[in-house]
């Protein structure tokens, strides 16, 4: 399994996390907003690796958008959802692709 997706699936199931709601905003607000940042950078961390193996970016810079926009209320919850599903089909596919090739 490539670096990339296993980063995507992490950065996908984090994501899912904060967009559960009630829970989500709670972890983001009792941490300082700390999430949001480590988030941020584990998403461009992933847009790196997904660049330099050839993989899909969207979801991760849908992340990296999310990271930036999450602090507002509803929106965050929501933008974090999308991300989480985009991020996740994406490492679905790279991972099927793997498969097919060997």
């Amino acid at each position: 399994m490539k670096v990339s997706t296993i980063l995507k699936w992490v950065s996908g199931g984090l994501e899912a996390l904060l967009g559960i709601p009630v829970l989500g905003g709670a972890i983001v607000i009792s941490m300082a907003w700390t999430p949001l940042m480590i988030m941020a950078i584990l998403h461009i961390v992933t847009i790196v690796f997904a660049a330099r193996e050839g993989q899909a970016k969207a979801g991760n810079i849908l992340g990296l958008i999310t990271s930036l926009l999450a602090w507002i209320p509803f929106v965050g919850m929501i933008m974090h959802i999308i991300s989480a599903v985009l991020i996740m089909v994406e490492a679905y596919k790279s991972n099927q692709r793997v498969q097919t090739l060997s």
